[in-house]
């Protein structure tokens, strides 16, 4: 009889029935390759279960994993859920603060952890707790626990596990998912098996046919990456997990991937590299190069004979060594987590690399709506998947209802409440629009939308967007709300203005010096003219400061995801930020003078 896929471990037996194969799950790890058959793997994971059911994990444990993607993740993962315990992802940037929290608050009695360091951060955590937590290493590490003994333990243990496995309802809670968002404490957000499974089945439009293997390097701490790979099981596409960003180039090169995911940031470096290169070029090939990435600019889905023409002997001549680059069998790239550059989109079409762009949120489990072929729009985030329903409010917030949406906040009714509302409706906090009535347009986040002193309102993410497609801009915040004008803090891209500093016979010295550096600054004056043109008078940045330091997830200023976290940076640059106004005056009072 077929496996029907009613909760994510189901997902196992269906592979070791429909397609077992020798490279299920492999992950790089110091430099090696860890492979894991899918026979392998699946008595792997019970051995674990039956390993946790002997320290005594039941239905509705509580088991932490801190790690970076690597087989074990996976396994720990499939271990955990199989026996109805709750899988609760912690990213190994957390602070300690954080882990804290998030340890008590799930009230978690077993945590995984990769390696010595992250042991050790936990160590200093559980010191402050005043419960008991056992901690085991998928590395070996000194004077802890090592996984492999519940492995051992659990591999002579003879429980049942269909008597575990039979208690687990689709609507039983799968994973607690701690969402740091941008401001105040994290919110451990429920979802179930039947939430992620139906969000795998429905999202599968995204892989057509000759998808084999999918690379992975998006933390699978993060809802979007995890769903990734169980819709990877799903679709018969093996998993590879990158050692690491350093690594992602030679890794790529190894695994030659038909599939990744990623966040538009990554694409956006990898046309910078390309384009850096192209600059290098001389006569004829330069002029080739830039003919087919002009022609590339304009690409459209549904194009003439005449420009089809014209692109084949672009991608013969140029987009050629641009597929190389990530491999040479690219059929689709996933983008999600932020927006991506329409123009992007479209280059990286051309050159015959769709990128597919979705959108969603971890209360959303998390795609609500995906472009894929046959249903894609450039400068949208696609049509809604299946079972899934979208709205635009009267304030413009989406709206989102289905089968995606989480259980609730776990202990937090009142924010469910305040999130789901009495029609099931799960309110996103983005700004958007619907185009022709199918497809999604994100054009903000409600909270960061500002109100300057004019009583105008600004859109922050649409002019940081624009400002990003200038290689030189690494990172910016658009900022203004009750000031007379919106303003920015810049942080420059120090490869390409080292680039740009030796092409123009600039001396350059320190990061900290070259954003203070008269030519850099008025470079960077165009660059916040040139980037404002398409925008109202009210919403164009009239002043900047460019920043030495890039923003990070150690240094606060960025969440896991990538996302600005915005109170942290205004206040970390308020003497700046007072700076930019107050020249601004000065400078006004001087004019009047």
């Amino acid at each position: 009889m077929a496996v029907t896929i009613t909760r994510v471990f189901d997902l196992l037996q269906y592979n070791l029935e429909k397609f077992p194969k020798e490279e299920f799950v492999s992950g790089k790890i110091n430099g090696k390759w860890v492979k894991y058959s899918t026979q392998k793997f699946c008595d792997t994971v019970d051995a674990l279960s039956r390993g946790l059911i002997g320290i005594g994990l039941g239905k509705e444990s509580r088991v932490a994993v801190i790690s970076p993607n690597r087989p074990e993740w996976n396994i720990t993962d499939f271990a955990i859920m199989q026996i109805g315990a709750y899988q609760i992802p912690l990213y190994p940037t957390l602070a300690e603060h954080d882990i804290k929290f998030i340890l008590e608050n799930a009230a978690v009695t077993v945590v995984f952890a990769a390696d010595e360091a992250l042991y050790k951060k936990l160590k200093n955590v559980c010191a402050e707790l005043a419960t008991d937590i056992k901690v085991y290493t998928f590395n070996d590490v000194p004077g802890a626990n090592n996984w492999s003994a519940l492995l051992d333990d659990g591999a002579k243990q003879t429980h049942n596990l269909d008597e575990y496995r039979n208690q687990i309802k689709p609507e039983d809670i799968l994973t607690l998912i701690y969402t740091s968002g941008t401001t105040g404490t994290p919110k451990g957000v429920m979802l179930t098996h039947d939430n992620l499974v139906k969000n795998f089945e429905n999202s599968a439009v995204l892989l057509p046919e000759g998808i084999t293997t999918g690379l992975s390097f998006l933390p699978l701490s993060h809802i979007f990456e995890r769903m990734v790979v169980y819709l990877y099981m799903y679709t018969n596409t093996s998993v590879y997990y990158a050692e690491s960003m350093d690594t992602i180039v030679a890794d790529i090169q190894f695994v030659k991937p038909t599939v990744f995911s990623t966040v538009p940031r990554l694409l956006e470096k990898v046309y910078e590299k390309i384009m850096e290169k192209g600059k290098a070029l001389t006569g004829i090939k330069r002029g080739i190069f830039f003919w087919s990435v002009a022609l590339a600019e304009k690409y459209e889905i549904e194009s003439g004979w005449f420009y089809n023409f014209k692109l084949g002997i672009a991608r013969k001549l140029v987009f050629k060594k641009w597929q190389e680059a990530l491999g040479g069998n690219i059929i689709v790239i996933v983008s999600g987590g932020a927006a991506l550059n329409p123009r992007l989109a479209r280059i990286f079409w051309a050159a015959d690399m769709p990128v597919f762009e979705g959108y969603g949120l971890t209360e959303t489990s998390p795609v609500i709506t995906v472009n894929h072929f046959g249903n894609t729009m450039f400068g949208t985030v696609g049509p809604s998947i299946k079972g899934v329903e979208v709205k635009i409010a009267e304030d413009g917030e989406v709206l989102a209802r289905g089968h995606d949406i989480m259980k609730g906040y776990y202990m937090r009714d009142d924010l469910t409440a305040e999130t789901i509302d009495k029609d099931g409706w799960f309110h996103t906090g983005d700004i958007g629009e619907l185009v022709g009535g199918k497809f999604l347009k994100i054009t903000d986040r409600k909270k960061e939308i500002f109100k300057t002193a004019g009583g105008k309102y600004v859109a922050p993410q649409m002019i940081e967007n624009k400002f990003k497609e200038t290689p030189l801009v690494e990172q910016v915040m658009v900022l203004g709300e009750n000031r007379k004008f919106p303003s920015a803090l810049i942080v420059p891209n120090f490869v390409a203005l080292k680039a740009w500093a030796a092409k123009k016979g600039i001396g350059y010295t320190t990061d900290a010096e070259m954003a203070k550096d008269p030519n850099v600054v008025e470079k960077f004056q165009q660059i916040v003219e040139l980037s404002g043109k398409e925008f109202g008078k009210w919403e164009q940045v009239k002043r900047f400061a460019l920043l030495a330091k890039q923003w990070s997830i150690d240094g606060g200023e960025l969440t896991p995801k990538l996302s600005l976290k915005r109170k942290v940076i205004l206040e970390k640059n308020k003497d700046i930020i007072e700076k930019i106004y107050a020249d601004a005056e000065n400078y006004k009072e001087e004019k009047h003078a």
